[in-house]
Protein backbone atom coordinates (compact mmCIF):
# COMPACT_ATOMS: atom_id res chain seq x y z
CA UNK A 1 0.00 0.00 0.00
CA UNK A 2 2.96 2.30 0.60
CA UNK A 3 3.71 2.29 -3.11
CA UNK A 4 0.26 3.68 -4.07
CA UNK A 5 0.43 7.47 -4.55
CA UNK A 6 -1.58 9.52 -2.04
CA UNK A 7 -3.41 11.17 -4.92
CA UNK A 8 -4.65 7.80 -6.13
CA UNK A 9 -5.92 6.98 -2.65
CA UNK A 10 -7.85 10.25 -2.49
CA UNK A 11 -9.26 9.56 -5.97
CA UNK A 12 -10.40 6.09 -4.89
CA UNK A 13 -11.96 7.56 -1.74
CA UNK A 14 -13.91 10.13 -3.74
CA UNK A 15 -15.10 7.39 -6.11
CA UNK A 16 -16.31 5.29 -3.16
CA UNK A 17 -18.15 8.29 -1.71
CA UNK A 18 -19.86 8.81 -5.07
CA UNK A 19 -20.86 5.14 -5.13
CA UNK A 20 -22.23 5.50 -1.59
CA UNK A 21 -24.25 8.54 -2.70
CA UNK A 22 -25.60 6.53 -5.65
CA UNK A 23 -26.69 3.63 -3.45
CA UNK A 24 -28.29 5.91 -0.84
CA UNK A 25 -30.07 8.14 -3.36
CA UNK A 26 -31.28 5.31 -5.57
CA UNK A 27 -32.68 3.45 -2.56
CA UNK A 28 -34.75 6.47 -1.57
CA UNK A 29 -35.80 7.11 -5.17
CA UNK A 30 -36.98 3.55 -5.78
CA UNK A 31 -38.78 3.28 -2.45
CA UNK A 32 -40.59 6.63 -2.83
CA UNK A 33 -41.75 6.10 -6.40
CA UNK A 34 -45.44 6.59 -6.92
CA UNK A 35 -46.43 3.01 -7.73
CA UNK A 36 -49.46 4.01 -9.79
CA UNK A 37 -47.47 6.48 -11.86
CA UNK A 38 -44.76 3.84 -12.22
CA UNK A 39 -47.33 1.35 -13.51
CA UNK A 40 -48.61 3.97 -15.95
CA UNK A 41 -45.09 4.57 -17.31
CA UNK A 42 -44.42 0.83 -17.50
CA UNK A 43 -47.63 0.17 -19.40
CA UNK A 44 -46.72 3.05 -21.70
CA UNK A 45 -43.52 1.23 -22.70
CA UNK A 46 -40.90 3.14 -20.67
CA UNK A 47 -37.97 0.67 -20.38
CA UNK A 48 -36.58 2.12 -17.15
CA UNK A 49 -40.02 2.04 -15.55
CA UNK A 50 -40.48 -1.60 -16.57
CA UNK A 51 -37.17 -2.58 -14.97
CA UNK A 52 -37.97 -0.58 -11.82
CA UNK A 53 -41.38 -2.24 -11.56
CA UNK A 54 -39.82 -5.70 -11.79
CA UNK A 55 -37.26 -4.82 -9.12
CA UNK A 56 -39.94 -3.46 -6.78
CA UNK A 57 -42.02 -6.60 -7.25
CA UNK A 58 -39.54 -8.25 -4.84
CA UNK A 59 -38.45 -5.39 -2.58
CA UNK A 60 -36.57 -7.62 -0.14
CA UNK A 61 -34.11 -8.62 -2.84
CA UNK A 62 -33.69 -5.02 -4.02
CA UNK A 63 -33.12 -3.71 -0.50
CA UNK A 64 -30.70 -6.54 0.22
CA UNK A 65 -28.70 -5.70 -2.92
CA UNK A 66 -28.59 -1.95 -2.21
CA UNK A 67 -27.61 -2.35 1.43
CA UNK A 68 -25.02 -4.96 0.52
CA UNK A 69 -23.39 -2.57 -1.93
CA UNK A 70 -23.76 0.50 0.28
CA UNK A 71 -22.29 -1.10 3.36
CA UNK A 72 -19.42 -2.64 1.40
CA UNK A 73 -18.58 0.76 -0.14
CA UNK A 74 -18.82 2.61 3.19
CA UNK A 75 -16.63 0.08 5.00
CA UNK A 76 -14.08 0.18 2.20
CA UNK A 77 -14.14 3.99 2.26
CA UNK A 78 -13.56 3.93 6.03
CA UNK A 79 -10.57 1.60 5.61
CA UNK A 80 -9.17 3.80 2.87
CA UNK A 81 -9.61 6.95 4.97
CA UNK A 82 -7.74 5.24 7.83
CA UNK A 83 -4.90 4.34 5.48
CA UNK A 84 -4.68 7.93 4.20
CA UNK A 85 -4.68 9.27 7.78
CA UNK A 86 -1.78 6.99 8.75
CA UNK A 87 0.15 7.99 5.63
CA UNK A 88 -0.34 11.70 6.34
CA UNK A 89 -0.23 12.03 10.13
CA UNK A 90 0.38 8.66 11.72
CA UNK A 91 -1.93 6.79 14.07
CA UNK A 92 -2.82 10.00 15.90
CA UNK A 93 -4.64 11.26 12.80
CA UNK A 94 -7.08 8.30 12.69
CA UNK A 95 -9.73 9.87 15.01
CA UNK A 96 -9.67 13.08 12.98
CA UNK A 97 -10.05 11.11 9.76
CA UNK A 98 -12.99 9.17 11.21
CA UNK A 99 -14.75 12.39 12.23
CA UNK A 100 -14.15 14.08 8.87
CA UNK A 101 -15.26 10.98 6.94
CA UNK A 102 -18.44 10.71 9.02
CA UNK A 103 -19.33 14.32 8.25
CA UNK A 104 -18.55 13.95 4.54
CA UNK A 105 -20.54 10.71 4.24
CA UNK A 106 -23.47 12.20 6.14
CA UNK A 107 -23.67 15.32 3.95
CA UNK A 108 -22.55 14.20 0.50
CA UNK A 109 -23.43 10.49 0.54
CA UNK A 110 -26.61 10.43 2.64
CA UNK A 111 -28.60 13.62 3.25
CA UNK A 112 -27.97 15.42 -0.06
CA UNK A 113 -28.60 12.47 -2.43
CA UNK A 114 -31.58 11.20 -0.44
CA UNK A 115 -33.17 14.65 -0.40
CA UNK A 116 -32.64 15.01 -4.14
CA UNK A 117 -34.08 11.54 -4.72
CA UNK A 118 -37.14 12.28 -2.59
CA UNK A 119 -37.80 15.44 -4.62
CA UNK A 120 -37.22 13.83 -8.04
CA UNK A 121 -37.49 10.05 -7.59
CA UNK A 122 -38.09 9.14 -11.23
CA UNK A 123 -35.00 11.04 -12.39
CA UNK A 124 -32.73 8.73 -10.38
CA UNK A 125 -34.83 5.57 -10.05
CA UNK A 126 -35.21 4.75 -13.74
CA UNK A 127 -31.46 4.99 -14.60
CA UNK A 128 -30.61 3.13 -11.38
CA UNK A 129 -32.87 0.27 -12.46
CA UNK A 130 -30.54 -0.34 -15.42
CA UNK A 131 -27.65 -0.79 -12.97
CA UNK A 132 -29.42 -2.91 -10.37
CA UNK A 133 -31.01 -5.38 -12.81
CA UNK A 134 -27.72 -6.96 -14.04
CA UNK A 135 -26.09 -6.44 -10.63
CA UNK A 136 -28.86 -8.43 -8.97
CA UNK A 137 -28.35 -11.29 -11.39
CA UNK A 138 -24.62 -11.26 -10.73
CA UNK A 139 -24.87 -11.14 -6.93
CA UNK A 140 -28.10 -13.12 -6.57
CA UNK A 141 -26.59 -16.01 -4.53
CA UNK A 142 -25.13 -13.60 -1.98
CA UNK A 143 -28.33 -11.52 -1.86
CA UNK A 144 -30.39 -14.69 -1.44
CA UNK A 145 -28.32 -15.77 1.56
CA UNK A 146 -28.61 -12.31 3.15
CA UNK A 147 -32.40 -12.26 2.65
CA UNK A 148 -32.71 -15.81 3.99
CA UNK A 149 -30.95 -14.87 7.21
CA UNK A 150 -32.86 -11.57 7.53
CA UNK A 151 -36.23 -13.29 7.02
CA UNK A 152 -35.28 -15.90 9.61
CA UNK A 153 -34.70 -13.12 12.14
CA UNK A 154 -38.08 -11.55 11.27
CA UNK A 155 -39.89 -14.87 11.61
CA UNK A 156 -38.27 -15.36 15.01
CA UNK A 157 -39.96 -12.08 15.96
CA UNK A 158 -43.28 -13.41 14.55
CA UNK A 159 -43.14 -11.09 11.53
CA UNK A 160 -43.85 -12.77 8.21
CA UNK A 161 -42.83 -10.74 5.13
CA UNK A 162 -44.78 -12.97 2.74
CA UNK A 163 -48.00 -12.08 4.56
CA UNK A 164 -47.63 -8.35 4.08
CA UNK A 165 -50.68 -6.51 2.77
CA UNK A 166 -50.81 -5.21 -0.78
CA UNK A 167 -50.83 -1.61 -1.86
CA UNK A 168 -54.50 -1.31 -2.77
CA UNK A 169 -55.92 2.03 -1.69
CA UNK A 170 -58.90 2.11 0.62
CA UNK A 171 -61.95 4.15 -0.37
CA UNK A 172 -60.99 7.00 1.96
CA UNK A 173 -57.39 6.99 0.69
CA UNK A 174 -58.62 7.11 -2.89
CA UNK A 175 -60.89 10.03 -1.97
CA UNK A 176 -57.85 11.85 -0.57
CA UNK A 177 -55.91 11.20 -3.79
CA UNK A 178 -58.76 12.66 -5.86
CA UNK A 179 -59.08 15.69 -3.58
CA UNK A 180 -55.37 16.41 -3.81
CA UNK A 181 -55.20 16.02 -7.59
CA UNK A 182 -55.40 19.82 -7.86
CA UNK A 183 -54.61 21.22 -11.30
CA UNK A 184 -53.90 17.72 -12.65
CA UNK A 185 -57.64 17.04 -12.92
CA UNK A 186 -60.55 19.34 -13.85
CA UNK A 187 -62.82 20.23 -10.94
CA UNK A 188 -65.81 18.71 -12.72
CA UNK A 189 -64.02 15.37 -13.07
CA UNK A 190 -63.04 15.52 -9.41
CA UNK A 191 -66.66 16.02 -8.40
CA UNK A 192 -67.74 13.11 -10.58
CA UNK A 193 -65.15 10.74 -9.10
CA UNK A 194 -66.05 11.83 -5.57
CA UNK A 195 -69.70 11.32 -6.45
CA UNK A 196 -68.97 7.72 -7.44
CA UNK A 197 -67.03 7.13 -4.21
CA UNK A 198 -69.88 8.62 -2.16
CA UNK A 199 -72.59 6.45 -3.71
CA UNK A 200 -72.33 3.87 -0.94
CA UNK A 201 -72.98 6.60 1.65
CA UNK A 202 -76.23 7.72 -0.01
CA UNK A 203 -79.42 5.69 0.24
CA UNK A 204 -82.34 5.52 -2.15
CA UNK A 205 -84.37 7.20 0.59
CA UNK A 206 -82.20 10.31 0.20
CA UNK A 207 -82.86 10.89 -3.51
CA UNK A 208 -86.30 9.37 -4.14
CA UNK A 209 -89.28 11.41 -5.27
CA UNK A 210 -91.52 11.18 -2.19
CA UNK A 211 -94.89 9.49 -2.36
CA UNK A 212 -96.78 12.78 -2.02
CA UNK A 213 -95.18 14.08 -5.25
CA UNK A 214 -95.77 10.99 -7.41
CA UNK A 215 -97.93 11.43 -10.50
CA UNK A 216 -99.74 8.53 -12.09
CA UNK A 217 -102.97 7.32 -13.61
CA UNK A 218 -105.79 5.40 -11.97
CA UNK A 219 -106.51 2.25 -13.96
CA UNK A 220 -110.12 2.31 -12.77
CA UNK A 221 -110.79 5.59 -14.58
CA UNK A 222 -112.47 5.53 -18.01
CA UNK A 223 -110.15 5.12 -20.99
CA UNK A 224 -110.94 8.63 -22.20
CA UNK A 225 -109.83 10.10 -18.87
CA UNK A 226 -106.68 7.98 -18.86
CA UNK A 227 -105.74 9.12 -22.37
CA UNK A 228 -106.31 12.74 -21.40
CA UNK A 229 -104.10 12.34 -18.32
CA UNK A 230 -101.35 10.71 -20.40
CA UNK A 231 -101.33 13.72 -22.72
CA UNK A 232 -100.87 16.07 -19.77
CA UNK A 233 -98.16 14.11 -17.92
CA UNK A 234 -94.61 15.05 -19.02
CA UNK A 235 -93.15 11.57 -18.39
CA UNK A 236 -92.33 8.78 -20.83
CA UNK A 237 -92.94 6.08 -18.22
CA UNK A 238 -96.10 6.56 -16.19
CA UNK A 239 -97.06 4.91 -12.91
CA UNK A 240 -100.35 3.00 -13.02
CA UNK A 241 -102.35 2.05 -9.91
CA UNK A 242 -105.81 0.91 -8.85
CA UNK A 243 -107.63 3.38 -6.67
CA UNK A 244 -104.58 4.61 -4.76
CA UNK A 245 -100.80 4.50 -4.86
CA UNK A 246 -100.60 1.48 -2.55
CA UNK A 247 -102.21 -0.72 -5.24
CA UNK A 248 -99.53 -0.29 -7.87
CA UNK A 249 -99.97 -2.22 -11.10
CA UNK A 250 -96.76 -1.15 -12.78
CA UNK A 251 -95.38 1.29 -15.32
CA UNK A 252 -96.78 2.19 -18.71
CA UNK A 253 -94.74 3.50 -21.64
CA UNK A 254 -96.69 6.42 -23.07
CA UNK A 255 -95.52 5.70 -26.63
CA UNK A 256 -96.83 2.15 -26.50
CA UNK A 257 -100.30 3.24 -25.44
CA UNK A 258 -100.28 5.95 -28.09
CA UNK A 259 -99.49 3.39 -30.80
CA UNK A 260 -102.14 1.03 -29.42
CA UNK A 261 -104.72 3.80 -29.39
CA UNK A 262 -103.95 4.69 -33.01
CA UNK A 263 -103.95 1.09 -34.24
CA UNK A 264 -107.15 0.04 -32.47
CA UNK A 265 -110.66 1.26 -33.03
CA UNK A 266 -111.18 1.58 -29.32
CA UNK A 267 -108.67 0.91 -26.56
CA UNK A 268 -109.99 -1.30 -23.76
CA UNK A 269 -108.82 -1.78 -20.21
CA UNK A 270 -107.70 -5.30 -21.08
CA UNK A 271 -105.50 -4.01 -23.89
CA UNK A 272 -104.19 -1.31 -21.60
CA UNK A 273 -103.35 -3.84 -18.89
CA UNK A 274 -101.38 -5.92 -21.40
CA UNK A 275 -99.12 -2.92 -22.01
CA UNK A 276 -98.34 -2.40 -18.32
CA UNK A 277 -94.95 -3.62 -17.16
CA UNK A 278 -94.91 -5.08 -13.66
CA UNK A 279 -93.44 -2.80 -10.99
CA UNK A 280 -89.94 -3.13 -9.61
CA UNK A 281 -89.68 -2.61 -5.86
CA UNK A 282 -86.60 -1.36 -4.00
CA UNK A 283 -86.18 -1.99 -0.26
CA UNK A 284 -85.82 1.10 1.85
CA UNK A 285 -82.20 1.80 2.88
CA UNK A 286 -80.54 0.38 -0.27
CA UNK A 287 -77.23 2.18 -1.00
CA UNK A 288 -77.03 3.86 -4.40
CA UNK A 289 -73.98 1.89 -5.54
CA UNK A 290 -75.89 -1.35 -4.98
CA UNK A 291 -79.04 0.00 -6.60
CA UNK A 292 -77.11 1.11 -9.68
CA UNK A 293 -75.95 -2.50 -10.14
CA UNK A 294 -79.48 -3.77 -9.49
CA UNK A 295 -80.87 -1.51 -12.22
CA UNK A 296 -78.21 -2.79 -14.61
CA UNK A 297 -78.82 -6.47 -13.82
CA UNK A 298 -82.60 -6.21 -14.04
CA UNK A 299 -82.49 -3.88 -17.06
CA UNK A 300 -84.77 -1.40 -15.31
CA UNK A 301 -84.65 2.38 -15.21
CA UNK A 302 -86.94 3.09 -12.28
CA UNK A 303 -88.30 1.47 -9.16
CA UNK A 304 -90.59 2.10 -6.22
CA UNK A 305 -89.04 2.36 -2.76
CA UNK A 306 -91.03 0.39 -0.17
CA UNK A 307 -90.70 -0.01 3.58
CA UNK A 308 -90.73 -3.21 5.61
CA UNK A 309 -94.54 -3.36 5.41
CA UNK A 310 -94.59 -3.01 1.62
CA UNK A 311 -95.95 0.52 1.64
CA UNK A 312 -94.75 2.73 -1.19
CA UNK A 313 -92.45 5.53 0.03
CA UNK A 314 -91.29 7.06 -3.24
CA UNK A 315 -89.79 6.61 -6.69
CA UNK A 316 -86.13 6.31 -7.74
CA UNK A 317 -84.90 6.40 -11.33
CA UNK A 318 -81.57 5.74 -13.02
CA UNK A 319 -81.39 9.46 -13.86
CA UNK A 320 -81.57 10.32 -10.14
CA UNK A 321 -78.52 8.15 -9.43
CA UNK A 322 -76.60 9.53 -12.40
CA UNK A 323 -77.26 13.07 -11.20
CA UNK A 324 -75.55 12.16 -7.94
CA UNK A 325 -72.42 11.49 -10.01
CA UNK A 326 -72.46 14.04 -12.84
CA UNK A 327 -74.72 16.71 -11.33
CA UNK A 328 -77.94 18.16 -12.65
CA UNK A 329 -78.65 17.84 -16.36
CA UNK A 330 -80.43 21.20 -16.56
CA UNK A 331 -78.50 24.26 -17.74
CA UNK A 332 -79.85 26.51 -14.99
CA UNK A 333 -79.77 24.69 -11.62
CA UNK A 334 -82.78 26.60 -10.29
CA UNK A 335 -84.83 25.52 -13.33
CA UNK A 336 -84.21 21.85 -12.54
CA UNK A 337 -86.13 22.07 -9.26
CA UNK A 338 -89.82 22.79 -9.74
CA UNK A 339 -90.17 23.49 -6.00
CA UNK A 340 -87.70 26.40 -6.07
CA UNK A 341 -88.65 29.85 -7.38
CA UNK A 342 -85.82 32.43 -7.59
CA UNK A 343 -86.88 35.98 -6.78
CA UNK A 344 -85.55 39.26 -8.15
CA UNK A 345 -84.18 40.30 -4.75
CA UNK A 346 -81.91 37.22 -4.61
CA UNK A 347 -84.12 35.20 -2.29
CA UNK A 348 -85.74 31.85 -3.07
CA UNK A 349 -89.27 30.65 -2.45
CA UNK A 350 -88.92 26.96 -1.68
CA UNK A 351 -91.63 24.35 -1.32
CA UNK A 352 -91.47 22.59 2.02
CA UNK A 353 -91.41 19.20 0.28
CA UNK A 354 -88.17 20.06 -1.55
CA UNK A 355 -85.44 17.50 -0.91
CA UNK A 356 -82.42 18.78 1.01
CA UNK A 357 -79.92 16.79 -1.06
CA UNK A 358 -81.38 18.27 -4.23
CA UNK A 359 -81.03 21.79 -2.83
CA UNK A 360 -77.46 21.13 -1.76
CA UNK A 361 -76.48 19.50 -5.04
CA UNK A 362 -78.07 22.03 -7.41
CA UNK A 363 -77.87 25.33 -5.51
CA UNK A 364 -74.74 24.46 -3.49
CA UNK A 365 -76.32 25.46 -0.19
CA UNK A 366 -74.60 24.06 2.88
CA UNK A 367 -77.66 22.59 4.56
CA UNK A 368 -77.41 19.49 6.80
CA UNK A 369 -78.38 16.31 4.96
CA UNK A 370 -77.71 13.69 7.64
CA UNK A 371 -81.14 14.06 9.27
CA UNK A 372 -84.51 14.97 7.72
CA UNK A 373 -84.86 14.54 3.96
CA UNK A 374 -87.01 17.62 3.19
CA UNK A 375 -86.94 21.31 4.02
CA UNK A 376 -90.18 20.92 6.00
CA UNK A 377 -88.62 18.14 8.08
CA UNK A 378 -85.51 20.24 8.73
CA UNK A 379 -87.55 23.23 9.89
CA UNK A 380 -89.86 21.18 12.12
CA UNK A 381 -86.91 19.30 13.66
CA UNK A 382 -85.11 22.58 14.32
CA UNK A 383 -88.12 24.22 16.01
CA UNK A 384 -89.50 21.03 17.57
CA UNK A 385 -92.95 22.26 16.56
CA UNK A 386 -94.97 23.31 13.52
CA UNK A 387 -94.23 27.01 12.89
CA UNK A 388 -96.80 29.68 12.15
CA UNK A 389 -96.62 31.80 8.97
CA UNK A 390 -94.34 34.78 9.57
CA UNK A 391 -91.93 32.82 11.77
CA UNK A 392 -88.24 33.48 11.05
CA UNK A 393 -85.38 31.21 11.99
CA UNK A 394 -81.73 30.55 11.17
CA UNK A 395 -80.51 27.12 10.04
CA UNK A 396 -76.83 26.55 9.16
CA UNK A 397 -76.47 30.33 8.84
CA UNK A 398 -79.33 30.69 6.33
CA UNK A 399 -82.18 33.07 7.28
CA UNK A 400 -85.50 31.31 6.61
CA UNK A 401 -88.98 32.87 6.73
CA UNK A 402 -92.10 30.72 6.90
CA UNK A 403 -94.53 31.98 4.26
CA UNK A 404 -97.29 29.38 4.30
CA UNK A 405 -98.27 26.24 6.20
CA UNK A 406 -100.82 23.64 5.18
CA UNK A 407 -101.91 20.22 6.47
CA UNK A 408 -99.55 20.26 9.47
CA UNK A 409 -96.46 21.02 7.41
CA UNK A 410 -94.55 23.94 5.96
CA UNK A 411 -95.96 24.65 2.51
CA UNK A 412 -93.64 27.50 1.42
CA UNK A 413 -90.56 29.12 2.95
CA UNK A 414 -88.33 31.97 1.85
CA UNK A 415 -84.55 31.40 2.05
CA UNK A 416 -82.12 34.33 1.87
CA UNK A 417 -78.72 32.80 0.98
CA UNK A 418 -77.16 36.17 0.12
CA UNK A 419 -77.53 37.29 3.75
CA UNK A 420 -75.63 34.23 4.94
CA UNK A 421 -72.59 35.40 3.03
CA UNK A 422 -72.93 38.92 4.46
CA UNK A 423 -73.21 37.51 7.98
CA UNK A 424 -70.17 35.29 7.53
CA UNK A 425 -68.15 38.23 6.17
CA UNK A 426 -69.19 40.38 9.14
CA UNK A 427 -68.23 37.63 11.57
CA UNK A 428 -64.85 37.28 9.88
CA UNK A 429 -64.20 41.03 10.33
Amino acid sequence: MDEIPIGALFGALIFLLLLSAFFSGSETALMTLNRYRLRHHAEGGHPGARLAEKLLAQPDRLIGLILLGNNFVNILASSLATLIAIRLGGEGAIPAAAGILTLVVLIFSEVAPKTLAALHPETLAFPAAWVYTPLLRLLFPLVWVVNLLANAVLKALRIYPEGAEGEALSREELRTVVNEAGAMMPKRHQRMLLGILDLEKVLVDDIMVPRTQLDGIDFEQPISVILEQLQQLPYTRVLVYRGNIDNVMGFLHSRKILHAALDADGLTHAELQALIREPYFIPKGTPLNQQLLNFQRRKRRSGLVVDEYGDVLGLVTMADILEEIVGEFATDPSDSIASVQPQEDGTFLVDGSAGLRELVRTLHWELPTDGPKTLNGLIVEHLQSLPEPGTSLMIAGYPIDIIQTQDNCVKTARIRPQERRITQAADAD
